[in-house]
């Protein structure tokens, strides 16, 4: 039996489906007034989600900060901390690999683009998102924040992380006077966990709006149009579910069913609100649970969140490719070699940036003489392929931090509780999170 908040999920899902398909039917009628009538109710439906969205905004920055920031304290030493960090981008970069590639073959198997045989637009065609061109300079100096409050304050994940890293790593070297300090971030763990609860009871009515909006406005004949395009794409995204989870179970051994147990809470909060980052919370809760030291789970989670985002490494692949065959434009095999290479360069600089994976294609397409104005064709059901993507986004990293904690000397043995029993008052989550990090010296907050 699911727990509490993963039902309520699920039936905010369904009931989302059925309003905003009934909606659509109710008032299209094809006209542009019934448009803007459809387009006005999703606004409406959209403020909860958008609403939900920023809460999870508030608390990533102070949450991934003290996190990290007690975990490397907790590491005792700089040289566990690189050897740690070399391990996750090791990880990071075979399993980025691993997703362009099977991308890549997908794609020139199914062909899901060849038949379109679209006319290829002129050259100053737009595609309405804004081109992410390659820049060596700009990509390694936004890597460092000008500021750790400006990078609070804007989310950029990865310049939290070396701003964190640096706070960390001095607190290691300052040793004891750094006490206080640590004591006082280690509490500040312990209120965002909880403050997670509170928010994730709003997670069932963001789904439930989202879905009503995407619905109601573009309505089911939009998944038929692309049916066989994201057909082929959720298939491509069951194979590298498949081909991960097979190299989990290799590497950590049957305990991997647990793991799965653990994430599905975040998975469906990734999934329904197509963002990875609403499930980053509920994340680091099931990688607690399972047995990943927080030390680890706190550092290369939030890395991952920059270095490994899986389903969206597939998804650049599979529709830059989908575009060029919908143009009839024939790419060598060597000139889609270089484009999985440069795929996975100019996707490591914009995490944080919206719709990154449609702004990363944009400055690929160009590059490979391919119409921008392409993108168009996959926009209207960019938000369905995007609830995949960011599913597997989860698993992927949930994934690495594991084999990470392994590579590091085992998982902590666990009492393996039933993950369905108990739930805590956020419906599953931050008590045992809080009791994890309790292990490390961290205050369990009142009523946790």
């Amino acid at each position: 039996m699911a727990t509490r908040l993963t039902y309520w999920i699920l039936i905010g899902l369904v009931a989302g489906l059925a309003l905003g398909w009934g909606l659509h039917v109710a008032i299209d009628d094809g006209t542009p007034a019934a448009a803007a009538q459809l387009k006005e109710i999703a606004g409406y439906f959209s403020i909860l989600t958008t609403l939900f969205l920023r809460l999870i905004k508030m608390i990533i920055a102070p949450l991934v900060f003290s996190t990290l920031v007690v975990g490397i304290a907790h590491m005792g030493d700089t040289a566990a901390l690189g050897r740690v960090g070399l391990k996750s981008l090791g990880w990071f970069v075979t399993a980025s690999l691993l997703s362009l590639s099977l991308g890549l073959v997908l794609v020139n198997l199914l062909q899901p683009g060849v038949g379109l045989a679209l006319p290829v637009p002129p050259a100053t065609a737009a595609s309405g998102v804004e081109r992410a061109a390659f820049n060596l300079n700009t990509f390694v100096t936004h890597i460092v924040p000008a500021s750790g409050i400006e990078a609070m304050a804007t989310n950029e994940i990865l310049q939290i992380v070396i701003f964190s890293l640096f706070v960390g790593v001095a607190i290691t070297a300052v040793g004891e006077k750094a006490a206080p300090l640590v004591r006082g971030i280690e509490g500040l763990v312990a209120v965002m966990l909880q403050v997670t609860g509170y928010v994730m009871r709003f997670a069932p009515v963001a789904v439930f709006a989202a879905v009503t909006s995407t619905l109601a406005e573009r309505g089911p004949s939009v998944l038929g149009e692309l049916g066989y395009f994201m057909g082929s794409f959720y298939l491509g995204l069951l194979l590298l579910w498949a081909l991960l989870i097979g190299i989990a179970f290799l590497l950590i051994g049957g305990r991997t069913r647990l793991l799965i147990r653990y994430v599905r809470d975040p998975l469906i909060i990734a999934f329904s609100a197509a963002s990875s980052e609403a499930a980053y919370p509920r994340t680091l809760e099931a990688l607690d649970r399972f047995g990943v030291p927080p030390r680890i789970a706190s550092f290369v989670l939030p890395l991952g969140y920059s270095f490994n985002l899986d389903g969206s490494m597939m998804y650049m692949t599979f529709a830059s490719l989908f575009i060029a065959q919908a143009y009839g434009i024939d790419l060598s095999l060597g000139e889609q070699i270089t484009m999985l290479l440069v795929l996975m360069v100019t996707s490591k600089g914009i995490a944080g940036v919206p719709r990154a994976s449609l702004v990363v294609i944009a400055g690929t397409l160009s590059m490979f003489k391919i119409p921008e104005a392409g993108l168009l064709l996959i926009l209207a059901v960019d938000h369905f392929l995007d609830m995949g993507r960011s599913a597997t986004n989860v698993i992927g990293n949930a994934i690495a931090a594991s084999l990470v904690a392994k590579w590091e000397g085992g998982l902590d043995p666990r009492d393996s509780p039933d993950v369905d029993a108990a739930p805590s008052p956020a419906g599953g989550g931050p008590a045992v999170a809080v009791e994890r990090f309790e292990e490390i010296g961290a205050p369990r907050p009142p009523h946790a």
